[in-house]
């Protein structure tokens, strides 16, 4: 993957992404490229996977449902009452689809990226940090410490990062995927 073949990409995503959401993306791209840098990871690889992570965020949620038929990808029970949550694994399809990846790796941080997984790769906990950490997010919880934690102790980032989110969505009621909880389980 050279600049040219990214910036190729860049411009086929921002068509498909509203204003801030394309913003939000090229954000988590520069910050999955620092923390790439950081950890020696491929940059490359990381800033592809930013670029492409919410690719099906933008969707309306019956066409998302119809994407999942098409492409045969189970629908959770949590996933039908919170669409949203599928944007993960169609634009994991998508990239392979519409966008020509065939990077598994890029393909499975894009995939897990909103729930995690147990044994992340490093390109997975880059592009999840990256995510909840970029600089226009301002609403998650101890995001300040979270920042710099990102930088000096990627697991015990990740593992605060689960724990935030948890009990977010336990306060407010939310609807939880399971995913979520045996991620944070396997690296409590």
């Amino acid at each position: 993957m050279n600049d040219i073949q990214l910036d190729e990409i860049r411009k086929k995503v921002k068509k498909h992404l509203d204003k801030n959401r394309y913003r939000h993306t090229i954000s988590v791209m520069h910050c999955a490229a620092a923390l790439a840098m950081r950890y020696d990871a491929d940059m490359k690889k990381a800033m592809l996977a930013g670029l492409l992570h919410d690719c099906a965020k933008c969707i309306p949620a019956e066409e998302k449902f119809a994407l999942c038929r098409k492409y045969k990808i189970p629908v959770s029970k949590v996933e039908e009452e919170n669409p949203s949550l599928l944007h993960a694994k169609i634009g994991a399809v998508l990239a392979k689809e519409k966008y020509h990846i065939t990077d598994k790796e890029i393909c499975h941080a894009i995939e897990v990226h909103t729930t995690g997984c147990p044994a992340m790769s490093l390109l997975d906990k880059i592009i999840y940090i990256a995510d909840f950490i970029e600089p226009y997010r301002f609403e998650a919880p101890n995001l300040p410490q979270l920042r710099k934690l990102a930088f000096t102790d990627i697991d015990l980032c990740l593992r605060k990062m689960l724990h935030d989110s948890l009990e977010y969505l336990y306060s407010k009621k939310a609807p939880v995927d399971p995913m979520t909880e045996k991620t944070y389980l396997y690296y409590k």
